[in-house]
């Protein structure tokens, strides 16, 4: 294997031993082939196969890790009987469940031993791991977990932890609950849901700030708010979907309108926080769980087997294979068109998916044509095949939703374009970014700037 990657086998090998026999080393070439990073890769097998314990803190904390170490203060604790199947020869099993926080952020928890402690003390958790529940991330306490009460503690009392958390957008994420925040309103509609057996009239639309933007909910009325609307929002829940959070109004929300020499002194206006997302690199969108509406330009590197026409289920709309979804079995497919491509820009890449109709408009042919293509070819991977020859290496830029997940980052194009950048100007940034040619003493970004070097 490249001797690039070294250093993340030999940092495997330190903390898991013997990673040829026990078949690491493999997984870890299996996921490089595969295109993931290898930073990604390396962390992806110490949180599967264990390793050196880590320290973190609840902010740092993602689906499925395993032997970390963390302390918290319990904020709310609760106990439950989980009655055996019918059969058990065992009697009711005690679940405790609850919320630790600390000066980061909040996070569900359960154990399946009584805790150490009761609401307010802080407690220290060892070899405890992370699972995925109804859209969140919980803290799991198992047998093997080692549980013990703190005494003295520099953590935050609970009045503190327990009261909402002032936040920007982007900092917004998995281990918050009750957030307040000032955001100015980008789209605003209605639309009537059936919630518990009755009717009832749903607010959405996306919130902006000098940081971002977020989806939010509203279930009550909000007089005097519309698109353009400064607004501050206090004890707002977060909830999560796919990774993405998102902001939840409820009735025990408060809504209020920024006066106008308040708003005057915010970092943002409406106007430059309407304004389209300017591309940024692969990395920063990397340095986080997930962010929503952002941009990012690079070069297609690969197309993904998967893509070109596909068929889904009529029900759920699931990708099917021979015929059958995984959930209504035999069903008779839909077709359809998609585009799964990695896309680098030098400082990392992403996995990027095109639905049919940004898939038609780059691929430049309709699903007909697609269609067409296949027939006539008499092979189900003929418009994939078109697609390698067609994309690889081509330069696009992409508008959508990230979320970082085990295997890197999964982007959802929402918009796709070729950026009308002259290649000049893209040189100049990159050799910008690599900075004085130290050796000849002269700068090659000045030389290209003067016509010294041709690009053609």
């Amino acid at each position: 294997m490249d001797e690039k990657f070294a250093p993340h086998l030999e940092e495997l090998t330190r903390a898991l031993g013997d990673i040829e026999n026990t078949g690491i080393r493999a997984e870890f070439e299996k996921l490089i082939a595969f295109r993931v990073p290898p930073d990604v890769a390396k962390e992806s097998i110490l949180r599967k196969f264990g390793g050196k314990r880590k320290v973190l803190k609840i902010k740092d904390l993602s689906a499925n890790l395993k032997n970390f170490e963390l302390t918290g203060r319990i904020l709310d604790l609760g106990e439950k009987s989980i009655r055996p199947p019918e059969g058990g020869k065992e009697g009711p099993s005690r679940l405790y469940t609850g919320v630790l926080a600390d000066e980061t952020g909040s996070v569900l928890f359960s154990s399946w031993k009584e805790l150490p402690g009761s609401i307010g003390d802080v407690i220290n958790i060892k070899n405890a791991y992370t699972r995925i529940w109804q859209n969140r991330i919980r803290l799991s306490i198992g047998e093997q977990t080692l549980v013990s009460k703190v005494s003295d503690s520099a953590l935050p009392p609970i009045s503190e932890l327990s009261g909402s958390q002032a936040k920007k957008l982007i900092e917004i994420g998995a281990a918050d609950f009750s957030i307040d925040i000032v955001a100015c309103v980008l789209q605003l509609s209605h639309r009537e849901v059936l919630a518990k057996g009755r009717q009832s009239r749903v607010i959405s639309g996306v919130l902006a700030d000098e940081t971002g933007r977020l989806p939010f909910t509203a279930w009550i009325e909000l007089p005097g708010i519309d698109i353009g609307s400064i607004i501050r929002i206090e004890g707002a829940q977060v909830r999560m979907f796919r990774g993405m959070p998102s902001v939840n109004v409820l009735s025990s929300t408060k809504v209020s309108s920024v006066e106008p020499e308040d708003a005057a002194k915010l970092a943002f206006t409406f106007e430059s926080a309407a304004r389209d997302p300017v591309p940024i690199r692969i990395e920063k969108i990397g340095s986080r769980e997930s962010m929503f509406d952002v941009a990012a330009a690079g070069n297609v590197v690969s197309v993904r087997p998967g893509s070109g026409i596909i068929s889904r289920c009529p029900e759920c709309g699931r990708v099917i294979q021979r015929g059958n979804c995984r959930v209504h079995g035999k069903v008779e497919g839909i077709r359809d068109m998609r585009i799964k491509a990695i896309l680098d820009d030098g400082t990392g890449s992403m996995s990027v998916m095109f639905p049919r109709e940004l898939a038609e408009i780059i691929y430049g042919k309709t699903l007909e044509e697609a269609e067409q293509l296949m027939f006539s070819d008499v092979s189900k991977d003929a418009v994939y095949e078109d697609l390698r020859r067609f994309l690889t290496g081509r330069y696009l830029a992409v508008r959508g939703n990230a979320s970082k997940g085990e295997y890197g980052i999964s982007f959802v194009a929402e918009k796709a374009w070729v950026p009308e950048d002259d290649l000049a100007v893209r040189v100049v940034e990159l050799l910008r970014r690599l900075g004085p040619d130290e050796e000849n003493g002269h700068d090659a970004c000045s030389e290209i700037s003067n016509g010294g070097i041709n690009l053609a």
